[in-house]
């Protein structure tokens, strides 16, 4: 996948927490029909081991409210408010575990079968590739292994 203009990296953070501001990217970029068709099936939380479902189902709330609460507009900060006033109230020390969670599924988990065959399909062979985020970063055009990106969270 080539990079995605304005589709943040996964490490990037919105209050407390890693991945947040990409979901509402890709959210606005569906809306907009700037979203790789590649990327399209994967949007929301109809999908148990989508990274999407994942979050919204870490903050209690449901991807459909979360997308037109985005839509209607506000900073990313207004919407984590909302869906900290909608979903469930996470300590720091919850946001802390998601974000170390997140930043290391495919390591050593249910997700590890099937990180080896996204490397080859993506032509990733050789790359630093040991969780699903270095692969979405690196198929993405971004070297997190050479940007430390797992020291910001």
């Amino acid at each position: 996948m080539p990079n995605v203009p304005g589709l943040r990296s996964c490490y990037a953070k919105v209050g407390r927490l890693i991945y947040f501001g990409r979901m509402l990217d890709k959210i606005r970029l569906h809306a907009e029909a700037k979203m790789p068709a590649d990327y399209v099936p994967l949007l929301g939380d109809s999908q148990f081991y989508t990274l999407d479902g994942r979050c919204c189902r870490y903050l209690g709330i449901v991807y459909a409210d979360l997308q037109t609460r985005t839509l209607a507009g506000g900073s990313d900060e207004d919407i984590l408010a909302w869906a900290h006033a909608h979903g469930t109230v996470r300590s720091d020390e919850e946001c802390h575990i998601w974000n170390r969670f997140i930043a290391k599924l495919g390591w050593r988990d249910e997700r590890s079968s099937v990180l080896p065959q996204r490397i080859l399909d993506s032509g990733l062979t050789g790359k630093t590739v040991e969780t699903i985020i270095d692969h979405i970063e690196y198929d993405e055009g971004r070297d997190p292994v050479a940007d430390r990106a797992w020291d910001s969270i």
